[in-house]
């Protein structure tokens, strides 16, 4: 049985929970989103709060259960304060230009990459104190903003030996000892 999956979400103010159809409507501040309701699972909405219910006793149920109860509070944070990925372009000559809702990344290949800002999502070009190009991505959705900031990390992930590439704000990189240090060492 899932103990998460059975504890009622609490609902903050100015934001509006609605089940129509097997689908529910979370709208606030910030926009509105949906999700489908499976089969196996009943949610019920009270005054201030959501409770998610399985119909039947069966293993899928109970699976659906607590993913449902998080993808409710997922939707009801992305609402009220949105999602936020920042990523920093280590590399000499790395640059990001923004254009309209095209993408444009200048990460060492011979030619540039462009990838198309899906709707929903708003990316800023931004610049460290140290002169580090960043791209911050904000939207509502949850699964949408991780999903553009593994799309872009992926064109040039970082690797081992420089540390260059795209890479999440804070994220560690494990550094390998290039061919001198191991060759100095053989000695």
């Amino acid at each position: 049985m899932s103990r998460l999956g059975k504890k009622p979400i609490t609902i903050p103010e100015k934001v509006k929970v609605e089940l129509k159809n097997d689908v529910i409507e979370v709208s606030g501040a910030n926009g509105k989103l949906s999700q489908a309701v499976p089969e196996h699972l009943a949610v019920k909405i009270d005054k201030g709060s959501v409770l998610v219910e399985m119909k039947d006793e069966s293993r899928q149920a109970n699976m659906y259960q607590g993913l449902l109860r998080g993808l409710i509070c997922n939707m009801i944070t992305g609402v009220v304060e949105g999602y936020k990925k920042e990523l920093e372009l280590n590399g000499l000559g790395f640059k990001a230009v923004l254009t309209g809702k095209n993408l444009t990344l200048t990460v060492g290949y011979s030619h540039t990459v462009t990838k198309t800002v899906p709707d929903g999502i708003k990316v800023v070009v931004g610049m460290t104190q140290d002169k580090i190009p960043t791209l911050t991505i904000t939207g509502i959705d949850k699964q949408a903003v991780g999903a553009f900031a593994a799309q872009v990390r992926a064109v040039k992930p970082p690797e081992p030996y420089q540390g260059f590439g795209i890479r999440y704000a804070g994220e560690k990189i494990l550094r390998k000892a290039g061919k001198a240090a191991s060759a100095g060492a053989k000695k």
